[in-house]
């Protein structure tokens, strides 16, 4: 086996692709809530998670949208998780009825930091790999575990030079 540099396996994700998986996520998640199907709020895993539960609370109208901030990587290096700013205490109680939303898990570090906290929650991801799978209660695609996911808000459009020749 070839040892490659993460970019190497990776999955590109588009603006337009990230929005139909994040609605795939709402539609799994639609009328699930333990209050008559529905969820007192939503609340984003920062930064990645940001545009999903957007997404997510959009299309099952939710109103209550809070975020949770974790810290875990520095550039591509992980570290330990800490949480930098939590959520409305009073809002999060054990996690009942909350739905807490993120792009990926990837080593699931991050929602076990987060479910220790809120036990009662329900985590859900549009991406997950098979090592934090365990964290995740509802995801949408599963990616092997050495795929480095390129997400649109890390990604510039810029000019690409032919294989041949010039313009």
């Amino acid at each position: 086996m070839i040892d490659r540099l993460p970019h190497e396996k990776g999955f590109h994700v588009s603006w337009d692709q990230i929005h139909r998986d994040a609605r795939a996520l709402a539609w799994r998640m639609d009328g699930k809530g333990p209050d008559n199907g529905a969820w007192k709020a939503v609340v984003g895993i920062t930064r990645g998670g940001l545009v999903p539960a957007m997404i997510v609370s959009r299309e099952l109208d939710i109103r209550v949208v809070d975020t949770i901030s974790v810290k875990s990587y520095s550039h591509q290096d992980r570290s330990e998780a800490v949480v930098t700013k939590s959520p409305q205490a009073d809002l999060m109680g054990d996690g009942t009825g909350i739905l807490i939303v993120d792009d990926l898990v990837d080593s699931g570090k991050t929602l076990e930091l987060v479910r220790s906290l809120y036990p009662k929650a329900h985590f859900a991801t549009v991406y997950a790999k098979p090592h934090g799978k365990p964290q995740v209660d509802t995801y949408v695609t599963e990616v092997s575990q050495d795929t480095w996911i390129f997400f649109p808000w890390d990604m510039a459009l810029q000019y690409v030079q032919p294989m041949r020749g010039k313009d």
